[in-house]
């Protein structure tokens, strides 16, 4: 079988503070369009990837995270959509769409085929399956509903709202009838929130110099729900809003992830004296319930009720800059790198 060739994004080596699109570079090399001879994987041609804020914790080096970290030298790799070429597994035939871990290349010879799921549903834009019907979807669905068990007429609170979790935990909670208000970074990120998302309040937390007053000021009742997906200053100021068994799922901290020393929280004693329930999680725990996830958010699509906003980017050579920019708040909703459309 004949060999193509294949442009590769590759991770040059690990990163302490603020990353950049140097740390990253582009080459090709050729790959075998075949599967070796009795092997379980999949090859694929990849269509759409990923940039996620976790992927900045992988760029470190650590033997304790919940996920490896990027091998210096070696392809990046992270969530993607991609079309089957030639397979291995019995599972999966060619032609088949399927979404999950891929490399930051044009081509991949997937062994890890635990990770995939077969696309079974194609009348929505395909790059969906990497936010509204992938693992961000999942991430709203499972930190809102599962870990928050929110009640109608709630007061919620989202960060880092107009992202690829946020705008969906913002859009859940108006579903529901609770009153939602987010915080992000730029004028047009906070027009989005209340123009296209339906938040019913939103604020640029940057021009706040008092975040607690802030907080006031939108819920001078208290907060029962808080998204946190920046953790921080911005968890803190949360701490002191918090209602009465008020309930905080932490999904994030991107305020974090490029600091060398992280920032402590000051506010705690209120989670003992308004009795919050604060809990992390990782999606990995809730794939079980994809399948219930997707009776629900498929109609509301269709059906208009919920909205997904994408930043999409064009080629390879363009993803190292899109990843970054996710760090410095470039990006407008769920960045998505286009390497292929078939």
């Amino acid at each position: 079988m004949a060999e193509v060739s294949n442009k590769q994004v590759i991770f040059k080596g690990y990163v302490s503070g603020f990353p950049s699109d140097a740390d990253m570079y582009i080459t090709t090399s050729t790959i075998s369009l075949k599967v070796p001879e009795g092997s379980n994987a999949v090859l694929v041609k990849n269509l759409y990837l990923s940039c996620d804020p976790y992927m900045r914790a992988r760029m470190t080096y650590t033997h304790t995270s919940y996920i490896g970290s990027f091998n210096p030298g070696s392809v990046l790799n992270g969530f993607g959509v991609a079309k089957v070429l030639e397979s291995g597994n019995p599972n999966y035939s060619k032609g088949d769409l399927i979404w999950g871990f891929t490399g930051w290349e044009e081509y991949s010879l997937i062994t890890s085929t635990e990770t995939l799921i077969k696309i079974s549903t194609t009348d929505v834009p395909l790059s969906y399956y990497i936010g509204i019907l992938g693992m961000p979807g999942m991430t709203a669905y499972a930190g809102f509903y599962e870990i928050c068990s929110p009640k109608k007429g709630e007061y919620v609170y989202v960060s880092s709202a107009s992202g690829a979790v946020g705008q969906l935990v913002g859009q859940f909670a108006k579903l529901l009838g609770c009153y939602v208000v987010g915080s992000a970074g730029t004028k047009e990120k906070v027009d989005l929130l209340k123009n296209k998302f339906g938040f019913d309040e939103a604020f640029n937390y940057k021009e706040e110099q008092d975040l607690g007053a802030c907080l006031k000021r939108y819920f001078p009742d208290g907060i029962d729900i808080y998204f946190d997906n920046v953790g921080g200053k911005m968890l803190d100021a949360v701490l002191r809003r918090m209602r009465l068994h008020g309930r905080i799922a932490v999904c994030g901290m991107i305020s974090q992830y490029n600091l060398e020393k992280p920032e402590g929280l000051s506010n705690l004693m209120n989670v003992i004296t308004k009795q919050v329930k604060i809990q992390g999680f990782l999606v990995r725990s809730y794939y079980h319930l994809y399948p219930k996830y997707m009776e629900m958010i498929l109609p509301h699509i269709k059906e208009g009720k919920i909205v997904y906003v994408e930043d999409t980017i064009e080629g390879l050579d363009n993803a190292p800059q899109a990843l970054i920019g996710l760090f410095s708040g470039r990006n407008v909703g769920k960045q998505v790198v286009v390497v292929a459309r078939e």
